[in-house]
């Protein structure tokens, strides 16, 4: 059974940083890619960002793109989301899922499992 474990939200002002990782367990995470999602009270849940199976390749949704960064420790079992120059707009739910192969998607669809979720809220 896979678990997804997600730690390090909280409360941050408007252009401050949080750091958000989550450890997985039951099978071997280094053969699947990575994402975070996020979703806002009222709103889909949206993707984030994205890892391939050995950190090689990212791609970052365009809300995001130059101020969060994923990557991964495949000898932990961890993926990481650093968080920088956070906006008020970044309020949301955030959650890691595994895919069900290497390769990164923007799609929920190819993420297999997901974590229960860590709350960012950014004030303004």
């Amino acid at each position: 059974q896979v678990q997804l474990v997600e730690s390090g939200g909280g409360l941050v002002q408007a252009g401050g940083s949080l750091s958000l990782s989550c450890v997985a367990s039951g099978r071997s995470f280094s053969s699947y890619a990575m994402g975070w999602f996020r979703q806002a009270p009222g709103k889909e849940r949206e993707f984030v960002a994205a890892i391939n199976w050995n950190g090689g390749f990212t791609y970052y949704a365009d809300p995001v793109k130059g101020r969060f960064t994923i990557s991964r420790d495949n000898a932990k079992n961890t993926v990481y989301l650093q968080m920088n120059s956070l906006k008020p707009e970044d309020t949301a739910v955030y959650y890691c899922a595994e895919a069900r192969d290497r390769r990164t998607s923007t799609s929920r669809n190819d993420y297999d499992y997901w974590g229960q979720g860590t709350q960012v809220t950014v004030s303004s």
